[in-house]
């Protein structure tokens, strides 16, 4: 009897050995939306975002930390090892998948492993100490979305590399309330301290031993989170989880003398600037890298069981060792910036656009159009807050826009004016006209924005 042949092996595609399946995009005649989660900024609100990013490079520029652009999409391996296997943000929230080469790459979806990552790739261990840094840019999470959370969100954050001492997590505490300060937003700092990783293991002994009594009061999902890390159940929002919570031993109770010292060294910092903080010994943050210092920046009048901290942060010194590095100590924090917008919102005050115009070129014809697209690059080189609306062709029209949108004056282009060689001035206040040469245009039209001429010439109310 002849034995049966086996079949031969399929052929595998290169691109199936490398574990990538190409997909069919279906066509759809429907009208595209956005992605769930995802959103389009819209020119309406762009005025709150102009004062984040106005606001924002100040507070860092003061402080002496530098721009860092970082990339969106990192190797996935990076969050896991960084930010912790067995938190929410891994575990639940990362967008991940395999690229056509066979790589394993996730969007980011926090900026802090990107920030460790960079230092050590760039040998930035070889800069004076320490390294500051500050970024800001979309981050990435799956999650669902709520009033100011998204998938993707924005961030700004700032860290700093290569110094232990509290004066930096206090900066940092300090940096991140002034921000919202100058922005008019009132907030509070919640502080709390994790202590060293012996102090935390010794602490999470303790917890758990004291959880495992309550366990009949936990439900399956407080369960489950306990036999993840007993430390996410501290910042639980159930109430009957913080009901358990209550006699429940406080990592403040169990620091070592050298945590003890740094977080009394941090706190003293922010009494001498009259900082308002709370100490709250169930602040653990979500991401494993912390040690020592933790906080979080919540509005003033803020129900914290209903409401999403503005941002937060803490120490990391264990994290660029954990990285490959050398032991290194660190600090940072970051704030969504969505929820800073909500804030702005809130304060139902209408802001003024950071771009005041000054100055309109109106024109009547195609010859004068031509020079007055002419003149109005010439004003704008001259720093002149110009702008136009060459796309109409009645004077009127161009005359509401410059009232619209608060013009000192109109200079106005038509063809009397090209053939005398000049332009004819309108003071949009009084009513007032004159014409000026087309060489002196630019000097002319800065003079009257001296303090000297606007004092001699006051707006009428």
């Amino acid at each position: 009897m002849t034995a049966k042949k086996k079949p031969a092996p399929k052929k595998v595609a290169k691109k199936e050995e490398a574990g990538v399946v190409d997909i069919k995009i279906p066509r759809s005649n429907k009208t595209p939306q956005t992605v769930r989660g995802f959103r389009d900024i819209l020119p309406v609100d762009q005025v709150y975002w102009d004062y984040i990013r106005k606001v924002a490079p100040e507070i860092a520029n003061a402080y002496s930390y530098d721009y860092i652009d970082l990339p969106i999409l990192e190797e996935a391996s990076l969050f896991v090892r960084s930010v912790g296997e067995e938190t929410e943000v891994v575990n639940k929230e990362m967008f991940v998948f395999m690229d056509k080469g066979g790589d394993v790459v996730s969007l980011r979806p926090e900026a802090t492993a990107s920030i460790a990552r960079a230092y050590i790739n760039h040998g930035m261990l070889n800069l004076p100490q320490p390294v500051k840094l500050w970024y800001m840019g979309p981050m990435f999470r799956y999650e669902r979305p709520q009033s100011g959370r998204y998938r993707q969100f924005y961030q700004f954050g700032c860290e700093v590399l290569g110094e232990k001492s509290p004066v930096l997590d206090a900066q940092l505490m300090i940096m991140a309330y002034s921000f919202c300060k100058d922005l008019g937003i009132d907030v509070v700092l919640q502080v709390n301290s994790l202590g060293t990783p012996a102090d935390r293991k010794e602490y999470v002994k303790k917890l758990t031993s004291y959880l495992k009594s309550q366990m009949k009061y936990l439900d399956e999902q407080a369960q489950e989170t306990f036999a993840r890390n007993p430390l996410r159940l501290l910042d639980s929002k159930d109430e009957k989880v913080q009901a358990v919570l209550e006699d429940a031993p406080q990592i403040l109770d169990h620091l070592s003398d050298e945590s003890r010292k740094h977080l009394m060294s941090v706190l003293e910092y922010l009494d001498e600037l009259s900082i308002p903080y709370e100490l709250n010994s169930k602040l653990v943050r979500g991401l494993d890298y912390y040690t020592q210092t933790v906080f979080e920046i919540w509005g003033a009048n803020d129900d914290r069981k209903g409401q999403l901290a503005l941002g937060g942060g803490g120490r990391y010194d264990n994290l660029i060792k954990e990285l490959g590095g050398r032991e290194t100590p660190a600090a940072g924090f970051a704030l969504g910036l969505e929820r800073i917008v909500l804030k702005l919102k809130e304060k139902e005050q209408p802001l003024p656009p950071l771009f005041k115009p000054q100055v309109l070129v109106a024109q009547l014809g195609d010859a004068p159009r031509r020079k007055a697209m002419a003149l109005f690059e010439e004003l704008r080189k001259e720093g002149i807050n110009v702008i136009e609306a060459f796309s109409k062709s009645n004077l009127k029209q161009q005359l509401d826009i410059a009232n619209k949108r608060g013009v000192r004056y109109t200079l106005i282009l038509g063809a009397a004016e090209l053939h005398d060689g000049v332009v004819l001035a309108r003071d949009m206040e009084g009513g007032m006209q004159e014409t000026i040469p087309f060489k002196k245009v630019a000097k002319e039209i800065k003079k009257r924005f001296t303090e000297e001429y606007l004092l001699a010439h006051p707006k009428k109310k």
